[in-house]
């Protein structure tokens, strides 16, 4: 009797696991929402519920760096500049939505921790250029 299984796990088909990146992301970040729910600011702690979520994106796209330490370094400091942004930024107290406001800084927080790694990559890299040779 042959299952209907059989046909996909043939020897010429290759299967790929599904990315749960994004699902990691907000498992991980999510306490740090409910924290600020807790004490009352909902808007701080949406926006540092995105802020982090983009920080693990931005770890998961240049994860072929994560064996360096100067990439772990990077993602610190990062991290250390954007904690006191989250107390110093005031929300309007309007009817628009938080992700209205927190959208574009979630956007430019990836393009910055993005930028800070690839900075970071070509400061600490010991490759040399392609178009530098000696002699």
């Amino acid at each position: 009797m042959r299952m209907a299984d059989d046909d996909e796990k043939s020897p010429g088909a290759t299967q790929r696991r599904g990315d749960w990146t994004g699902l990691i992301a907000v498992a991980i970040a999510s306490p740090v929402f409910f924290i600020f729910v807790h004490f009352g600011k909902p808007e701080t702690g949406f926006t540092a519920l995105l802020a982090l979520a983009m920080i693990i994106f931005a770890i998961r796209w240049r994860w072929n760096l994560s064996v360096h330490a100067w990439f772990w370094a990077t993602i610190a400091v990062v991290i250390a500049l954007q904690i006191p942004l989250l107390f110093i930024v005031l929300w309007p107290q309007t009817n628009i939505p938080t992700i209205v406001f927190s959208m574009p800084i979630g956007i430019a927080d990836f393009l910055l921790i993005s930028g800070a790694i690839s900075l970071a990559e070509k400061m600490f890299s010991k490759e040399q250029p392609p178009d530098h040779e000696e002699g």
